[in-house]
């Protein structure tokens, strides 16, 4: 089974190929090895402010089959206007990132001011035309609300207008808003949450995105998926995911697994 987990974070605390074999060896311990036998696992270690993506590129330097994108986190918006470091430097030496993120809008805990995530995020959308890169992209309300939905989507409609490419990651909003998005030519990432109990707009969301329009990833370190869930989360958790999902639209986990790592691969251009 070929696997891509097209969303996790390095924070370095263990070099990564530490790092790598602790993924391994969860891959060949149950229950996981119990959902399937991971073959090859691409990843994409993900930037939420300027150190971690340079960590992130350190990371997809060093091991085979990794990518990683440079991005600002909507917490990190106010800091980074504060600080404005160059982005441009991902672009001028090392290996290249395949996407711009993670960015977008979160008011469900407000670290930073919506005016301040909001410019932070249009800079970033429009750096991602700039490099024909597609956008990861961050979206998190209060429960019951979607202005952040909204907010975003005025600012997503126009960057897919003009040719912009994104995925909205760990996707926990409504259907309706799945849809919304997939009509921009978005993609919809499938995390561990959705083997939580009380995710069910989640999972009926799911069942209903195509084929060639559904990631899965980890969000690693966070949200890890059952039976592990309120541990630590890595990509080795990954297959849980890829085998809950699977069942949710009738497909074995190998069949899922090839359809979203066919769709990371797309998408990424890789």
């Amino acid at each position: 089974m070929e696997l891509f987990d097209t969303h996790f974070h390095y924070y370095g605390e263990s070099t990564p190929v530490e790092f790598m074999s602790n993924v391994k060896l969860a891959l060949g311990t149950p229950p996981q090895s119990d959902a399937g036998t991971v073959d090859r696992l691409h990843l994409l270690a993900v930037g939420g402010d300027y150190v971690e993506s340079l960590r992130a590129r350190e990371f997809a330097g060093v091991i085979p089959d990794t990518y990683y994108a440079a991005g600002v986190h909507p917490h990190q918006a106010e800091n980074f206007l504060a600080q404005k470091e160059d982005f441009s430097i991902f672009f001028k030496e090392g290996k290249a990132p395949v996407a711009i993120g993670e960015l977008g809008v979160d008011y469900y805990y407000a670290n930073s001011p919506e005016k301040e995530q909001l410019e932070v995020f249009e800079e970033f959308l429009d750096l991602a035309l700039v490099h024909d890169l597609p956008a990861i992209v961050h979206i998190r309300d209060q429960e019951d609300a979607d202005k952040a939905y909204r907010d975003a989507y005025s600012l997503l409609e126009p960057f897919a207008a003009r040719g912009g490419r994104f995925v909205v990651h760990c996707f926990a909003g409504t259907p309706a808003w799945a849809e919304k998005f997939l009509a921009l030519g978005g993609y919809i990432g499938v995390t561990g949450m959705v083997t939580f109990r009380r995710a069910e707009n989640i999972r009926e969301a799911i069942r209903s995105v195509p084929d060639d329009r559904l990631l899965i990833e980890t969000d690693s370190p966070y949200l890890a998926p059952v039976p592990h869930r309120g541990k630590e989360n890595h990509p080795g958790f990954l297959v849980l995911i890829a085998a809950f999902a699977a069942q949710l639209r009738g497909m074995s986990a190998a069949e899922f697994a090839a359809l979203t790592t066919a769709n990371g691969k797309r998408l990424f251009l890789i």
